[in-house]
């Protein structure tokens, strides 16, 4: 028989529902009724996949935005949506245009070009000149895949896209030179800092902190753009590595690991969940503590007395801002205590911090949300982390009546499922909107690389169609408990992959969602599947494009590394020159 005390636990585990990070991975399912119930519908409704059945790739780095649509445009069912239509996907395209997409494609498609794009363009450019080099790529890859160079030259891009029920998302996309691996040399002044335990000091760039303060009015700028190309309704993305040293946002990634592993270490049995009597145990197996510290942890730490802590709260409790407090009890050094930011350290994440918050200060009052992009799994737990705090602040429901901060979810990740599940449960606890970007991922071979490189695990599943599923599960779990709870949660469905969209739209048409709903939202890189993006739009659906703009020249750095994140989707464009062609021939056919 169970004990009374096992009894309990599992009760008000019921009542937790949440997740938790478990040995051996960053997160794990604890007791989540509601969000389990939902998952057991998704895999009894989900087919079995065929693995030698083709997918289609989608990699995409960022994209949201939302439209209020005209209620004249046809609701079609989605059997009679057809996404090989010419006319609808290319039909406003002047003969020029079609003509130069059908070329930019068909270099697009040469692999070696693409391997070797930045060494052509150096070349280019030394034999002839910035000026004709600039020349050349602004009329033709950039005239493609980006919007313009301002706010004026973006506006009859943005004009045309709206006439199709397309909303705009703007991303600055001029990109700085730095590396993130650059060393402070000694000739560039240096903030030092004080690691406690008697670590060597750690230097960050003077440099790189008056960067970021300059990206923060660039991205003011950004803002301001949408709010003047689309004023009822827009979106911005923005770059944490912008705003923040790199190294930084290591580091404090390393601390919020280091905290999920001390959790997993106060879970004994695995249940995803702390007893008081195993907090108190294991606080004072491994802390300095006394009597009057301990009630004060268990009443900030379970204030209903319901003799359990989650993850949630536990997190909460041992913040990167606080961890210093609780690290210098420690009575070993061991890891989590060596991953003790400096007091420095702890100034310069609070100013990244406020860096945000102002941007988000701006976004709100401007009527403009941001996207924050997904990043290097490296950096990615300090990102979340950070906009976490910005979402329950300014996604607050006694705030607003919809999201402001969308964080990115990127599901070629194998424990994307969980920490979005994790995050919901969050949103509920802290009475604030729920708002993510779904992307499959844009880092898998440099992934893959660091793994190899650290002899651990590659976070990145291990098969396409394994990716598939994650990110078409958590698009149903999401669009579910948007029909069950109401309206608040917001997701853009950022993917070039038509089956994914057909899942997704399937599933709204069950649920009674109609299209123009503002939970969903669909969204594709500005060039590329015009055939999804202009179908879903003139069918009602809140379709977005992501446009990238800036001074060519500074623009480049961006297209390259977009060329080569995405290489084996532009190689893949066969569908997209179909379509193209057909819809030239169609102007010149002389039947």
């Amino acid at each position: 028989m169970l004990s009374h005390h096992t009894r309990r636990m599992a009760n008000v585990a019921s009542r937790h529902r949440t997740l938790v990070p478990r040995a051996g991975m960053q997160y794990a399912v604890a007791s989540s009724s509601d969000i389990l119930a939902t998952s057991n519908v998704i895999m009894a409704r989900r087919p079995m996949v065929n693995s030698t059945s083709p997918k289609t790739s989608s990699i995409l780095p960022s994209a949201d935005l939302d439209l209020h649509h005209d209620s004249t445009l046809a609701h079609a069912p989605p059997s009679q949506m057809c996404f090989s239509d010419s006319a609808s996907a290319h039909g406003s395209k002047s003969t020029f245009e079609l003509v130069r997409a059908i070329g930019v494609f068909n270099v697009c498609r040469l692999s070696f070009i693409v391997k070797h794009a930045e060494g052509l363009l150096g070349l280019s450019t030394k034999v002839l000149g910035s000026s004709i080099t600039n020349t050349v790529v602004k009329h033709t890859f950039f005239k493609h895949f980006c919007a313009g160079e301002d706010s004026a030259d973006m506006k009859p891009v943005i004009d045309m896209l709206q006439q199709n029920n397309i909303g705009p998302i703007l991303d600055y996309a001029a990109e700085s030179e730095g590396s993130e691996d650059d060393e402070t040399s000694g000739d560039v002044e240096g903030i030092f800092t004080h690691p406690p335990f008697n670590q060597p000091a750690r230097v960050y760039d003077y440099k790189s902190e008056c960067e970021c303060d300059r990206h923060v009015e660039i991205f003011k700028k950004c803002i301001h753009s949408v709010r003047d190309v689309s004023p009822t309704s827009g979106f911005a993305a923005l770059k944490v590595t912008a705003l923040g040293n790199p190294k930084l946002l290591e580091r404090m990634s390393t601390m919020i690991v280091e905290v999920k592993a001390l959790f997993s270490k106060f879970d004994e049995n695995g249940s995803g969940l702390i007893s008081r009597e195993a907090f108190v145990r294991c606080t004072r197996h491994h802390f300095h503590v006394d009597e009057a510290n301990l009630t004060w942890l268990l009443k900030l730490l379970d204030p209903d007395n319901t003799d359990v802590i989650d993850y949630i709260s536990f997190a909460q409790m041992l913040s990167p801002y606080t961890l210093p407090s609780f690290t210098l009890k420690c009575k070993d050094v061991g890891p989590l205590a060596l991953a003790t930011p400096s007091d420095e350290e702890v100034v310069l994440m609070k100013k990244m911090s406020e860096r945000l918050h102002l941007l988000a200060e701006e976004a709100a009052n401007c009527g403009t949300k941001l996207l924050i992009d997904a990043e290097h799994s490296k950096y990615q737990p300090a990102i979340d982390n950070l906009v976490n705090e910005l979402q329950q602040k300014y996604n607050a429901k006694d705030r607003t009546h919809r999201p402001v901060i969308f964080n990115t979810y990127q599901c070629y990740l194998k424990d994307t499922s969980e920490r979005v599940a994790t995050d919901l449960r969050r949103s509920e606890r802290f009475g604030f909107h729920f708002a993510a970007k779904l992307v499959r991922g844009a880092y898998m071979v440099h992934e893959r690389a660091r793994a190899k490189e650290m002899k651990c695990p590659s976070p990145i599943h291990d098969t396409a169609e394994s990716t598939h599923r994650c990110y078409d599960d958590v698009v149903e779990l999401l669009l579910r408990h948007r029909s069950q709870h109401g309206p608040g949660l917001e997701i853009m469905i950022a993917t070039h992959n038509q089956e994914s969209i057909e899942k997704a739209v399937d599933v709204m048409t069950e649920l009674g969602l109609g299209p123009n709903d503002a939970c969903a939202h669909f969204a594709q890189l500005y060039g590329m599947s015009d055939n999804l993006t202009f179908t879903l739009g003139n069918h009602g659906y809140n379709a977005f494009k992501y446009l990238p703009y800036g001074e060519v020249d500074e623009v480049v750095p961006y297209l390259l590394r977009r060329a080569q994140e995405n290489g084996d989707m532009l190689s893949n464009v066969g569908t997209e020159v179909t379509l193209l062609q057909e819809q030239l021939q169609k102007r010149y056919s002389f039947e």
